[in-house]
């Protein structure tokens, strides 16, 4: 992507317009077809206006991000813990960027079109047919990342997949190492069983979404990656402790 294009791209009308169009097309999916329940958004009120990372468990490619947008939106317009009517999307909260797979964000016309609505391209640093633990991001990801921080809250799936109980990254853990942003957890659920994968398709009607933001994570800083990596994974309930899995074949 050239300069003058990466102008364009953090261009405030830019993805105010993608905001619109995207949030117009996806509001009955989420709140009228299927049932949406959010908790601690008033976790927000004390929030600065930039360095904030919020890290979150995944389900689908875009439904996730999409939701999470409506509702930062609606927290810009007073709202609390709800939607409500989408008038919000007229002045949206723009200062948000997340964090989305390189190849994900090329594989459509529609996910071009919302890598415009703040997407962080980052590549994968695994071969997605093998079978080997993540690593990380790679260091020019990480370093956009960091930029990205400097004005503006960031969204982050640590697991870099919609698998669930997937390891995280050590990327997510130099990140907060580093920058020292403030962390919001968040657990969300019923998104797959909504959604197809991509989180564009409707799969049902009537599902039980759910999105809940935590309080803050503390950290002293002195841990180490693999030590923040537990905490953030705890807190998004995505640790061998809260996988079924684990749990009956340990029974």
């Amino acid at each position: 992507m050239g300069t003058f294009s990466k102008k364009l791209k953090q261009q405030r009308l830019v993805k105010s317009l993608v905001y619109f169009f995207v949030g117009i097309a996806s509001y009955p999916g989420l709140a009228l077809i299927n049932r949406l329940r959010i908790e601690g958004t008033e976790n927000f009120e004390k929030l600065p206006k930039k360095k904030v990372l919020f890290v979150s468990n995944h389900q689908t490619y875009f439904a996730d991000v999409i939701t999470f947008l409506h509702i930062f939106c609606a927290v810009k317009w007073g709202k609390r813990n709800r939607l409500g009517v989408p008038y919000y999307l007229l002045n949206p909260f723009t200062r948000v960027y997340y964090v989305a797979a390189a190849e994900t964000m090329k594989s459509s016309w529609l996910s071009k079109l919302f890598t415009w609505a703040g997407a962080i391209t980052v590549k994968r640093t695994w071969n997605r047919d093998s079978k080997e633990v993540r690593k990380g991001l790679d260091v020019g990801d990480t370093r956009s990342i960091s930029h990205a921080l400097e004005d503006n809250w960031v969204i982050t799936f640590p697991q870099g997949t919609t698998k669930p109980f997937a390891p995280g990254r050590k990327g997510t853990a130099f990140i907060i190492k580093e920058e020292k942003p403030v962390v919001i957890p968040v657990v969300i659920n019923g998104f797959s069983k909504a959604f197809d994968k991509k989180g564009l398709k409707l799969r049902g009607w009537r599902n039980k979404l759910s999105v809940r933001f935590k309080s803050p994570l503390h950290f002293t800083y002195e841990e180490s990656l693999d030590e923040i990596l537990s905490m953030v994974m705890n807190a998004i309930e995505q640790s061998d402790g809260f996988n079924p899995a684990k749990e009956r074949g340990s029974a």
